[in-house]
């Protein structure tokens, strides 16, 4: 990122400068903006029955209303280390609040789908940006010796931000409408401008890097990814590959990723160096970061909508239910530098998964009363595991990175992340709709007018209808609708459960890996 190579030198000269007030309020103002960016990715999906219900779209067709934005981010991340050295990382800054601040508005005027999409790409771009900026600041601003402290930031808004989000989206559509989780973001956006525009220093802008910028990488990533998710998402609503637009747009997902790989691997000035991977922990650690994005925006996709649709639960519900992974996470964050230093780092991690894994299969064994108060214990093991990977993982990635190439390191990284949540999304949704009708043809092939159970049932069901007055013709079709119901619910609840179990496999997968990562030296000799 812009600024990471001179980021080192408060600590070459021999002694550490100290950090003016000014600097601190302005990590503050930065971290404060990245909240945001990773708090509007899931702040959407506890109220996504509301919105979709406002614009007239299904629940299966929002779930684009996050993808979007996360698809967006991704692209972006790529390219903030040379907008940032072009334009210096104030004017950058100030650009990407701008542009969040107003299009975070312009999403809560959207009236229908397609319109919120487009708004959401946008704000995704201007706001994804924040993110990786937020981590040179860090590098920017604080000495050696204080990193930890920044690194401890970053991670809490990384993984407070997408836990925390459904909660307080929920309580705003409920008391306000689902318009002020929009609205929400004006106070903090108008704070982070007036804090960067006085408390960051102005750098020089160096207009020549335009020329250099890898444009061809650039597109060919963003069409290549954008294909891929809409493939991903629209795939199963639309016969994948026997619908013609699927089919073209799978070719194109193949051809440009191809393209993307080949140009960045063989240009000069690739804008994502992937030569980073020749680094086997950083690699190693890229993976376990995918899965921990999918894991980690999969639940809070899934969890609101299960609460939603199986047991009707409002969006300020919603929100109750996932404050249980968020607010925990307040007193476990400020003692993992501490765990770091005490234990092997990949100790850490490995509990962390372990934590996260176990969670998911706690919530692998749903059924009709699985509600609120079930969820509570395994967002609250969930919520002990995520700051356990995530901040402890940033710093095996970055271990045996040089400095100079820092800036591409965390914008592979935090890209990963993104990748797995978004990608993660829109699998998550497939195995739902897969998984339900498997198990609806599974359970209906057993329920049958042969079957002695189904006979009982339907006469208690019609002679209940009778008392209530319905004729025996309207008495007998209502009490095999309801039975219709109730199979099509059981098989929601199992492919909701496989689900969880899915998540909960490939967190569990994903701390066999730490097996290979090599213990850090640079971290060991820092603590």
């Amino acid at each position: 990122m812009a600024g990471q190579d001179n980021a080192q030198s408060p600590s070459s000269s021999g002694g550490e400068k100290e950090v003016t007030s000014k600097e601190w309020l302005a990590l503050f103002g930065v971290m404060l903006g990245a909240f945001m960016a990773v708090l509007d990715i899931q702040i959407t999906n506890s109220s996504l029955k509301d919105i979709a219900g406002a614009i007239g779209s299904s629940i299966d067709e929002g779930s684009w209303i996050s993808t979007a934005y996360l698809v967006a981010e991704i692209v972006v991340i790529g390219v903030s280390g040379i907008m940032a050295a072009t334009f210096s990382i104030k004017r950058y800054l100030l650009f990407c609040a701008v542009g969040f601040l107003f299009f975070s508005v312009m999403c809560a005027f959207c009236t229908d789908l397609q319109e919120l999409i487009i708004c959401r790409a946008l704000q995704g771009i201007t706001g994804g940006a924040l993110i990786p900026l937020a981590f040179s600041i860090i590098l920017l601003l604080l000495p050696k010796s204080k990193q930890p402290i920044g690194m401890a930031l970053f991670g809490f808004t990384a993984t407070f931000g997408p836990s925390i989000g459904p909660t307080i989206g929920g309580w705003l559509t409920d008391n306000y409408g689902w318009q002020w989780i929009f609205f929400i973001n004006v106070p903090p956006g108008l704070a982070l401008i007036a804090i960067v525009w006085t408390c960051l220093k102005q750098d020089p802008m160096r207009l020549d890097l335009i020329r250099g910028m890898d444009y061809f990488g650039i597109i060919t990533m963003a069409i290549g990814l954008g294909s891929l998710e809409y493939v991903l998402e629209e795939g199963e609503r639309k016969d994948w590959f026997g619908n013609v637009l699927i089919f073209r747009f799978a070719w194109i997902a193949g051809i440009f990723i191809t393209l993307f790989f080949i140009r960045e691997l063989t240009a000069k000035r690739p804008f994502l160096n992937l030569g980073l991977f020749r680094y086997r922990s950083f690699t190693l650690s890229c993976i376990i970061q995918t899965a921990l994005g999918l894991g980690l925006y999969g639940t809070v996709f899934i969890v609101p909508e299960y609460l939603s649709s199986i047991q009707g639960y409002s969006a300020s519900d919603i929100g109750q239910t996932l404050m249980w992974v968020g607010i925990p996470q307040l007193f476990i964050l400020p003692f993992v530098p501490k765990l770091i230093k005490i234990f092997d780092i990949r100790l850490v991690i490995a509990l962390g998964a372990f934590f996260f894994s176990l969670s998911c299969f706690m919530n692998a064994f749903l059924d009709a009363d699985y509600a609120r108060p079930q969820f509570v214990v395994s967002n609250i093991v969930r919520a002990i595991g995520q700051p356990l990977i995530l901040i402890p993982l940033l710093s095996v990635a970055t271990a045996d990175i040089p400095p100079k190439e820092s800036g591409s390191a965390s914008a592979l990284f935090n890209m990963m992340r993104n990748l797995g949540g978004s990608m993660g999304i829109a699998l998550l949704s497939t195995l739902v709709t897969n998984r339900e009708h498997l198990h609806s043809v599974r359970i209906g092939s057993t329920v049958t007018a042969e079957s002695p159970q189904v006979g009982p049932r339907l006469e208690v069901l019609t002679n209940m209808l009778l008392m209530k007055g319905l004729d025996p013709f309207t008495a007998g079709r209502t009490a095999l609708k309801i039975l219709n119901e109730s199979i099509s619910k059981q098989s929601f609840l199992m492919a909701y459960s496989d689900a969880f179990y899915v998540i909960g496999a490939i967190m569990g997968g994903s701390a066999f890996l730490l097996f290979f990562v090599k213990k850090p030296k640079k971290l060991q000799q820092a603590h």
